[in-house]
C-alpha cells in the first residue's frame, strides 16, 4: 500500500471515530517533527510565566503564535492525516476551514484537574448539530495518568451527547510523543492532575469552521511580515483568506493580497461570492439594467 493510500485509510478511520466515539488517538503520527518542535520550544516554556485563573491553571504555562516560533509547526497544523479529515467533519457546516489555534501547554506537578469543558461553548449557536471546531492535542512528552494525561469524556458529543446530564466516566489519553490526540468541539474533556515529579508538555492544534471568530486573533499572531513567508495553504488557514460571501476581507479584497506588496495606495473591492450568490446577483443586476 502507498504512503497515500495509508494516509487516506487513516483519516477515514480517524472521521468514523470522531464521529463515533467523540475522540480518537493516533499513534506514532509524527515522531520526528514533534522531537524537532519540542527541541525549539524549550526556551520559550523556560520564559513563560505560569497562568493565571482557575480554568487556565495557576500551576500551567501556556504561548500561542507557534508557526512564528518553530518551523517545525508548520508540518503539524497541514499534516496529510489530520487534515483531510478535518475537513470532512467540518466541510459540512463552512466553505472553508481556518486555525483556530496554535498553542503550547505545560502542565508543572501539583497541578490540580481541569474543570471538565466542550471548547465549542466559546461560541453561542445550535449545540451539537454542527460540530464547530476539531482539537489535536500532540504530547511533547509522555502522557500519563500521573502527570496530567488529558481527560476525555467517550460519546459526550454531538445531540445525544451534550443532552446527557452525567457524560460518563473518562478515559486518560496516555499516549507517547508522536501521538495525535484527537477530539471534536462538542467532546467533554480536561487535564488531569499532575501528582508526578515531571512537567507534561503538548502542543494544542485546533480548526474551525472558517466564518467563526477564532480563539486566537490570527492577524496579530501571523502579522502579513510573518505570513508572507508562509506556503499559501498555510497562509489561507492562518485568516488569509476570505469566507465567501466576503467575510474577512481587507478593503473588499482577499487579504492574501498583503502577501505579496503593501497597496501603494486605494484599491477597489471585488465581489467574493459563492457561485449559487453570483449567479442570483448577476440575474438580479442584468434584470436591473435591461430595464432601464
Amino acid at each position: 500500500m502507498t504512503a497515500d493510500l495509508i494516509q487516506a485509510d487513516l483519516s477515514t478511520r480517524l472521521v468514523g471515530e470522531l464521529r463515533g466515539n467523540g475522540y480518537c488517538i493516533l499513534h506514532e503520527l509524527a515522531s520526528a517533527t514533534v522531537h524537532a518542535l519540542a527541541s525549539d520550544l524549550d526556551p520559550v516554556f523556560a520564559e513563560t510565566p505560569f497562568c493565571e485563573g482557575d480554568f487556565y491553571g495557576r500551576r500551567t504555562k501556556r504561548f500561542g503564535s507557534l508557526l512564528r516560533r518553530s518551523r517545525h509547526m508548520a508540518d503539524l497544523v497541514l499534516d496529510p492525516v489530520i487534515l483531510p479529515a478535518v475537513e470532512t467533519i467540518l466541510g459540512p457546516g463552512c466553505e472553508r476551514i481556518q486555525l483556530n489555534l496554535a498553542q503550547a501547554i505545560e502542565i508543572h506537578p501539583g497541578e490540580v484537574r481541569q474543570f471538565p469543558h466542550r471548547d465549542q461553548d466559546m461560541w453561542r449557536g445550535a449545540d451539537g448539530t454542527q460540530e464547530y471546531l476539531v482539537n489535536i492535542l500532540w504530547p511533547l512528552t509522555s502522557f500519563t495518568k500521573e502527570n496530567g494525561a488529558t481527560q476525555i469524556f467517550p460519546e459526550s458529543h454531538g445531540v445525544t451527547g451534550m443532552a446527557k446530564e452525567y457524560p460518563g466516566p473518562p478515559v486518560f489519553a496516555e499516549c507517547e510523543p508522536g501521538a495525535a490526540i484527537c477530539f471534536l468541539g462538542s467532546t467533554a474533556h480536561g487535564a488531569g492532575a499532575n501528582r508526578s515529579k515531571d512537567v507534561r508538555r503538548g502542543v494544542l492544534v485546533s480548526y474551525s469552521l472558517g466564518w467563526l471568530k477564532p480563539y486566537e486573533n490570527l492577524w496579530l499572531a501571523y502579522p502579513p511580515a510573518i505570513a508572507r513567508h508562509f506556503p499559501p495553504e498555510l497562509a489561507a488557514l492562518a485568516g488569509y483568506a476570505q469566507h465567501r460571501p466576503n467575510l474577512g476581507n481587507y478593503e473588499g479584497q482577499c487579504p492574501s493580497i498583503l502577501l505579496r506588496d503593501d497597496p501603494s495606495g486605494p484599491i477597489g473591492a471585488v465581489d467574493a461570492l459563492r457561485p449559487d450568490q453570483a449567479e442570483a446577483v448577476a440575474a438580479f443586476a442584468s434584470a436591473e439594467r435591461n430595464q432601464r
